[in-house]
C-alpha cells in the first residue's frame, strides 16, 4: 500500500479545514439564505471540484474547469450563508489550489473576485463599511499570501525535478562512457599485444621450424621443445586477445543501481540476475532504459517507489520495471519511450508498456 506523503496530509488538513468551516451549517447552528440540502449540495460539489483542480491524474483542461466549478460554487457557498462565521476560509483554500491549476495572473484574478464576494457577504449582516472593507483587505491578504507561497513551492519542486533528471541523465552518460574507455583501452592492448608479441613469437617459430631442419638430431630435440613452447607462448597470447575484447564493459547491477542511487523523493531497487551476460551494447541499452524509466517515474508517475528486475529468461535477457505511481490508461510514448524501443528493436528485442496499476515497462532483447 502507497504511503502518504506530505502532500497528501497537507491536502487532508485543508480538507478538514473545509468541513470545519462548513459545519456550522451542516449543524443546524447557521441558517443559510436556501434550503439547507440545496446548500450542502452546493458544498459537496465545491469540495469535490477543489479536488478534481489538483488531482495529478487529470488532464489540464479538466484542472481548468474543475477549478473554475470550485470557485464558482465557493462564491455560492459563502454568499449564501453570511452569518456563518469563518466560512470565507473556504475560499482561501480555493485560491491556494490555484497555483496547481491555472497561471498566477488566472489565480490572482480569482483572488481578487474571491475578495469582492467576501465583502459583500459580510456588508450584508454588518453596518457601516469598515467591518466588511476590513474582513476583505483581511482575507485578500491571506489569499495574496497562500498564492505566492504555493506558487514558490511549486516551483522549487519542479526546478529540484529537473535538477534530479539531469542528474540522472549525467550519471548514464557518465557510466556508458568510463565503459567506452574501458573497451577502447582493452582494444587497444590487444592490438599492441598481436602486433608486437603476436608477430615476434611467429617469427620465432618460423626460425625454429627452420632451425629444425639443418640442425643435427642432438639439436633437434631442444629445437622441438622450444617450438613447442613458442607455439604454447602464442596461443596464450591469442587467448588473452579475445578474453580481452570479450570481457564485459562495466559491472551491470553496479552501474543500474548508480544511476538510480540517491534520488530524492524516488527509492529505486535494481536487482539482476547472476547469469546475466551482456555486451557493451547491450550495456548501453539498458542503462539508457533505466535512465528513461526514472525519468518518466519522475516527470509523469509521481511515484515514490520504483523497482527493476533483469533476469535471463531462455534464450533472451528480460528487464521489468514497476512503479507506485498514478499510472495511465492510453500510454502515448513520447520521444524518450520511443527511442528505447527502437534501440532494443535494433538489438532484436522489444519493449512493451502497461499503465493499468502504475507504470510498467517490459523489454526484452536476445541474450548473447
Amino acid at each position: 500500500m502507497r504511503r502518504l506523503g506530505l502532500d497528501e496530509w497537507s491536502g487532508l488538513v485543508m480538507l478538514a479545514v473545509c468541513v470545519g468551516v462548513g459545519s456550522p451549517v451542516m449543524f443546524g447552528l447557521v441558517e443559510p439564505d436556501i434550503p439547507v440540502p440545496v446548500w450542502m449540495g452546493l458544498f459537496v460539489v465545491t469540495l469535490g471540484a477543489a479536488l478534481g483542480a489538483v488531482a495529478e491524474w487529470g488532464r489540464p483542461s479538466r484542472r481548468w474547469t474543475a477549478y473554475g466549478i470550485a470557485v464558482a460554487a465557493g462564491w455560492g457557498v459563502v454568499a449564501t450563508a453570511p452569518r456563518a462565521g469563518m466560512l470565507p476560509i473556504l475560499l482561501v483554500v480555493i485560491a491556494s489550489l490555484g497555483p496547481e491549476a491555472v497561471r498566477l495572473p488566472v489565480n490572482l484574478l480569482v483572488v481578487a473576485l474571491n475578495t469582492a464576494v467576501i465583502t459583500l457577504t459580510v456588508s450584508r449582516v454588518r453596518d457601516g463599511l469598515v467591518e466588511p472593507l476590513t474582513a476583505g483587505v483581511f482575507y485578500g491578504l491571506i489569499q495574496i499570501a497562500t498564492t505566492f507561497s504555493v506558487t514558490a513551492v511549486l516551483r522549487e519542486q519542479q526546478h529540484r525535478r529537473e535538477l534530479t533528471r539531469a542528474h540522472v541523465e549525467l550519471r548514464a552518460a557518465s557510466l556508458l562512457l568510463a565503459g567506452s574507455a574501458r573497451t577502447a583501452e582493452r582494444l587497444r592492448i590487444s592490438r599492441e599485444l598481436h602486433d608486437l608479441l603476436g608477430h615476434q613469437l611467429t617469427v620465432l617459430t618460423l626460425e625454429l621450424e627452420a632451425a629444425r631442419h639443418r640442425a643435427g638430431d642432438p639439436a633437434r630435440e631442444h629445437v622441438e621443445r622450444a617450438g613447442r613452447v613458442a607455439r604454447e607462448v602464442l596461443a596464450d597470447v591469442r587467448d588473452t586477445v579475445s578474453a580481452l575484447r570479450a570481457e564485459p564493459a562495466a559491472d551491470l547491477a553496479a552501474a543500474l543501481r548508480d544511476v538510480g542511487r540517491d534520488i530524492p523523493g524516488l527509492d529505486v531497487t535494481v536487482e539482476v540476475g547472476e547469469d546475466v551476460e551482456v555486451n557493451e551494447e547491450q550495456t548501453a541499452a539498458l542503462v539508457r532504459a533505466v535512465q528513461e524509466i526514472i525519468t518518466n517515474a519522475l516527470r509523469h508517475a509521481y511515484a515514490r517507489e520504483l523497482g527493476v528486475t533483469i533476469v535471463r529468461d531462455g534464450d533472451a535477457i528480460r528487464l521489468t520495471a514497476a512503479d507506485d505511481g498514478q499510472g495511465a490508461r492510453d500510454v502515448v510514448p513520447g520521444n524518450g519511450l520511443r527511442g528505447l524501443a527502437e534501440r532494443f528493436a535494433a538489438l532484436g528485442g522489444e519493449i512493451a508498456y502497461d499503465g493499468g496499476a502504475g507504470f510498467r515497462v517490459t523489454a526484452r532483447m536476445p541474450a548473447r
